[in-house]
Formats: structure tokens, C-alpha cells, sequence
């Protein structure tokens, strides 16, 4: 299994990055993790075959993160030419937030009936959920407004853990969501501001033991963490990147 980062950025572009889209591959699993407004084009630039991915699992409904959807779901329908069934996973009101977002985006577009199926699951906090050949679960996380809600997930698929934090400040949530995975992949915003809202590279790491995952991967960063690479001894996503699992 692979993970590819599409998008590996906050919402303010910096580093040059694209919005935050992770693209998760395997023998019999083909996903998107979030899908920032720009991550179309950086999966287009990627060569991603769309129409292979079976589902998209959104951890909240911020631009950088849920933007993308729009044009996605467009491009499938009007483009790409999609006929499989697509998957869309996410928080409570999950429909809701899926039609605004396509009517803000593209008036009437909410009611055009696509050329393929579309199922959406909303998620509950910390109840597995099968999806396919995956199983996701989902923790509620501190990003604003708890009623958001906002998720951190933990995704099992063939015999391995992927963990990710989504947009958070530190929360005990992070250690059931994280521990002993085979890849966790945590927002790093700051390197030790401590800021609402947001994960800072310090917290995590004094917390890190707790969760005890297998590998570490550094995401979402502003310029405040990105000029400060060089100290860092753990691993942290690129746009493009690929990583086995």
C-alpha cells in the first residue's frame, strides 16, 4: 500500500503547496483523504486516474480541505466521463455542506443528477465504519465549534493503520486515533506556538510517546515550520510524495 501526498499545505499557499488531498493506493483500495479546493489540478498533475478512486473521506468542511469537491465532481460527471459509484465520507451534516458547497460554487450544480452513483456516510464519533474494503474511524478533534465537527481518523486497510490528525489542537483524541500506526501523519502548523485551534511540532512531540506510532509524518505546515526542516529528524509530506506502508 502507498500513500501519495497530493496536496500537502495549509490554506494560505505557503511554501508554494497545494491544499491539503492524500491519495491512499493498494491491492484493492484507492482513496482520497480530503480534497482542498486546488486538488484537482495537482491530481491532474499528477496523472492520477480519477475514476479509479472509490471513495473520498473528509475530515472537515474548511476549503483547504473540502473545496476541491466541486470541481471534482464536475470533472467526473462532464470530463472524465465517470461511471463507478463514488463514495463521500464525513462529519454530521455531511449532505448538507456537500450542496453548499456545490451551489456556492456553481449554481444548480446541487441538482444536476450525476451519470454514476454517489453515496454519502456520515461518520460518529469513534464508531468503525466499513467503507468497502476499508474500515474508518473517526475522532472528534478541537478545529473550532465542536458541533463542526472536525475528525482525526484512523483507516485499517490491508493489515495496515494509516492515522491522521486533520486540523486540531492537541486533544487526548490523538493517542487512540494514532497509536501504534503504520504511518501517522500529523499537522505540524507551528514549530512551538502554541496557538487555538492548530497543532504545534512541540506538543506533538512531548505526546508522542503516548502514541507511539511506527512512523511519523509532518504535514500541513506554515513557513514558520517549513524554514525549520533542517532540525527535524522525522519525516514530513511534499507535494508528489509517495510512501510505502
Amino acid at each position: 500500500m502507498q500513500v501519495q501526498f497530493i496536496g500537502s499545505g495549509d490554506a494560505f499557499g505557503s511554501g508554494g503547496k497545494f491544499n491539503t488531498c492524500f491519495h491512499v493506493t493498494g491491492e484493492k483500495v484507492n482513496f482520497l483523504i480530503d480534497c482542498g479546493a486546488s486538488s484537482l489540478i495537482a491530481l491532474k498533475a499528477n496523472n492520477i486516474d480519477l475514476n479509479s478512486i472509490n471513495a473520498i473521506l473528509f475530515t472537515h468542511f474548511h476549503a483547504d480541505h473540502f473545496g476541491g469537491i466541486p470541481f471534482f465532481m464536475l470533472d467526473a460527471q462532464f470530463f472524465s466521463k465517470r461511471t463507478q459509484p463514488l463514495t463521500i465520507v464525513g462529519p454530521q451534516d455531511l449532505r448538507f455542506w456537500y450542496d453548499r458547497v456545490m451551489e456556492t460554487s456553481f449554481p444548480g450544480s446541487s441538482e444536476t443528477k450525476t451519470r454514476f452513483d454517489v453515496t454519502f456516510i456520515e461518520l460518529e464519533d469513534r464508531q468503525p465504519q466499513s467503507i468497502g474494503e476499508i474500515t474508518a474511524t473517526a475522532y472528534l478533534v478541537n478545529h473550532g465549534n465542536r458541533d463542526g465537527p472536525f475528525f482525526s481518523y484512523r483507516i485499517e486497510c490491508e493489515n495496515r493503520v494509516l492515522a491522521y490528525t486533520g486540523d486540531t489542537e492537541w486533544t487526548e483524541a490523538l493517542i487512540e486515533a494514532g497509536h501504534n500506526a503504520d504511518i501517522f501523519i500529523a499537522e505540524a502548523y507551528f514549530y512551538e506556538k502554541k496557538v487555538q485551534l492548530h497543532l504545534d511540532y512541540m506538543s506533538l512531540l512531548e505526546h508522542l510517546p503516548e502514541i507511539s506510532p511506527k512512523r511519523l509524518v509532518l504535514t500541513h505546515m506554515s513557513d514558520d515550520m517549513l524554514k525549520r526542516l533542517e532540525e527535524i529528524p522525522y519525516d514530513y509530506a511534499e507535494d508528489g510524495k509517495i510512501l510505502e506502508v
